[in-house]
């Protein structure tokens, strides 16, 4: 299934997020977890987001119009990017400004890489999560890397680390082979509509 999907904008700051009532699911994780693959995944376009090997290369937050009707929303993500101290504090303020005032804002899908234990960072977006009454869904990316048994037992420890409610869904993804791509797209059009 392709589904049309085009880059709308970038803000820099909360005032410059598009007006207007569409409903928006936001992408969020570490710096290098997938979100530019997973978006280009989803929409069978190899360079509908800029993929980067180095850390921290979003500093903005990128809205792609889906179908015309609803935003997939790309954030800056957080951890080890190195940039300064200034310029890490305005990208924190940002995602902080988006998350709370973002009406339009259905769901969260919080990517973790399915290698790695979920570290501090990843913890507090998924208590956060927890308390915000916002639909969640965690996405183990990169799942191509590892094998399916290696892959089951880091669900199970993401499971755990995270402190995952059982009614938010876990699931494994691969923008290689396109693993999950069918159970991410359910979720998205289960929120936005």
């Amino acid at each position: 299934m392709t589904v049309p999907v085009e880059f709308f904008g970038a803000a820099s700051v909360y005032e410059q997020c598009p007006a207007g009532q569409k409903p928006e699911v936001a992408l969020a994780g570490r710096s290098n977890v997938g979100k530019s693959s997973l978006l280009n995944a989803l929409a069978k376009r190899k360079k509908l987001a800029a993929v980067s090997k180095t850390p921290g290369r979003t500093r903005t937050i990128n809205f792609y119009l889906v179908k015309n009707s609803y935003f997939l929303v790309d954030l800056p993500g957080y951890g080890y990017a190195r940039v300064p101290g200034e310029l890490k504090t305005n990208w924190s303020r940002l995602v902080e400004d988006y998350l709370h005032n973002r009406k339009q804002l259905r769901g969260i899908l919080h990517l973790v890489d399915i290698r790695l234990t979920p570290g501090e960072l990843d913890r507090q977006l998924a208590e956060w999560l927890r308390f915000s009454g916002l639909p969640a869904a965690v996405v183990a990316t990169k799942a191509d890397k590892i094998s399916r048994g290696e892959g089951q037992r880091q669900l199970a420890l993401i499971k755990e680390a995270l402190r995952l409610p059982a009614d938010v869904p876990l699931i494994r993804f691969s923008a290689v082979t396109g693993e999950g791509k069918k159970e991410l797209w359910q979720i998205i059009e289960k929120w936005v509509n």
